[in-house]
């Protein structure tokens, strides 16, 4: 049966049925909250690495540069999760097809808790050297590892235990702790620095947030191992047992699929991580926007994420998840030739307006995509499958732009580094198009 949620128990009684349906309905918020927390703590733990990386890491880890030298380094250090992300996503989609995606969920998170954590208490240059960068760039790809297995991971899980009616619905789930997150790790930096010089808070405010992590991730472990194993995986399990290899059978099966699904994400990841790196760089740069404003407008603009990705949940069941991905990529593609040319007013509302537009869309996008992704591929190497397109898209939608981002404003103008966005974004669009909207068909069935 597609539908978990049965009125009526097996036995086909109606006061049974009520306790089964009640039994139901618990299991789903245990869902929507183990899904949730982690890819809430894997965002956070990334997102506070790219307001730090922007704000601080130049001068603690790189402080014989210029300062557009060390920014560029520092930038350069969070890029290098992305190159690892692909890495974790072949690493843990193995052991998610194989062992489980509750076991491999697990993994995912103590890893990157314990990579964060000590990140927060490595010692900078002044202290270490030429070790203390090596060091963070090591930290670095463990979060890179982590990331890459945690995103697929956590929408499956959504995605295997939802009704067919409902999957987009749950998959949303995902992407609310991913939302929460930005606004999460701005506020966190926002209320360390409150009253804190800005030599106390390179020294050891920044380190608040980082160390914090630790516990956010020991709720999440509580809540992740109170719950079961999806149903679809069981399934597929006790009827055609695990594949040995899923890697190589994802590249056999479906290479198509699995090569456009790598662009599906690159107008979301974009904007995202511009967000959280170039423009808080450019708002206290250009803009000679304050620390405080600039984190108070990433802390508003987290929510936006949120409403997108509320909004587009919602609504994806009932309008298809295809249609609102092309839609919200097409509109990707005219905002980001807008984006510059309105930041250019100046003026902390405008640059407010400007980062919460960016992130509402890079959000209404995340919950289409947490379904429409595992809906392309069979389940015996769906983690494979989704992880290898999710992190491809990751790693050339979240690194490249904030990379690229100082060279081209410096070489060209504001303007190229949108013009850059627009293109990620018809990408984007072109990739959804190619791809089947697999919203009525059930899991067990692709």
């Amino acid at each position: 049966m597609d539908r978990q949620e049965n009125l009526l128990a097996p036995d086909g009684s109606a006061g049974a049925g009520v306790a089964h349906a009640a039994s139901a309905a618990k299991n789903k918020w245990r869902v929507a909250f183990t899904s949730s927390i982690g890819n809430l703590i894997e965002q956070y733990d990334f997102s506070i690495y790219g307001v730090a990386a922007a704000l601080v890491f130049p001068k603690v880890f790189f402080p014989g540069l210029s300062s557009a030298a060390g920014i560029l380094a520092s930038f350069a250090t969070f890029g290098v999760a992305f190159v690892a992300r692909p890495l974790g996503g072949v690493l843990f989609g193995h052991l998610g097809d194989r062992l489980g995606r509750k076991k491999t969920l697990v993994a995912t998170l103590v890893l990157m808790g314990v990579a964060t954590t000590l990140i927060g208490v490595l010692p900078p240059a002044s202290v270490l050297g030429a070790a203390a960068p090596i060091a963070l760039i090591v930290l670095r790809v463990a979060q890179g590892l982590a990331a890459g297995g945690e995103w697929a991971g956590a929408n499956l899980f959504a995605a295997e235990h939802a009704p067919v009616d409902e999957r987009g619905r749950w998959a949303m789930f995902p992407q609310l702790g991913s939302a929460i997150s930005f606004s999460l790790g701005n506020a966190t930096f926002l209320l360390t620095g409150v009253g804190m010089s800005d030599e106390a808070f390179r020294t050891w405010g920044w380190r608040v947030p980082f160390i914090a992590s630790a516990l956010l991730v020991a709720i999440g472990l509580y809540i992740r191992l109170q719950i079961e194993e999806t149903p679809v995986f069981r399934r597929a399990v006790a009827d055609d047992g695990v594949l040995r290899t899923p890697f190589v059978e994802a590249l056999k099966r479906q290479p198509r699929q699995i090569l456009v699904g790598c662009g599906l994400g690159l107008m979301m990841g974009s904007f995202y991580y511009i967000s959280a790196t170039y423009l808080t760089s450019y708002a206290s740069a250009d803009l000679h926007l304050s620390r405080t404003a600039v984190l108070l407008a990433g802390m508003i603009g987290g929510l936006f994420v949120l409403f997108g990705a509320l909004a587009s949940g919602l609504l994806s069941d009932r309008i298809g998840r295809r249609t609102l991905l092309v839609g919200a990529n097409a509109t990707g593609v005219v905002w980001s030739l807008a984006l510059f040319p309105i930041l250019s007013l100046g003026g902390v509302f405008v640059f407010a307006i400007c980062l919460c537009v960016t992130l509402f869309l890079s959000g209404f996008v995340s919950s289409p995509l947490g379904a429409f992704l595992p809906e392309q591929f069979r389940t015996r190497y769906r983690y494979t499958a989704s992880a290898i397109s999710y992190n491809m898209g990751a790693l050339l939608g979240g690194s490249i732009p904030p990379l690229v981002a100082p060279a081209l404003v410096g070489a060209f103008s504001p303007i190229a580094l949108g013009a850059f966005l627009a293109l990620y974004a018809l990408i984007a669009t072109a990739c959804t198009r190619a791809l089947k909207d697999g919203r009525k068909s059930s899991l067990s069935e692709v």
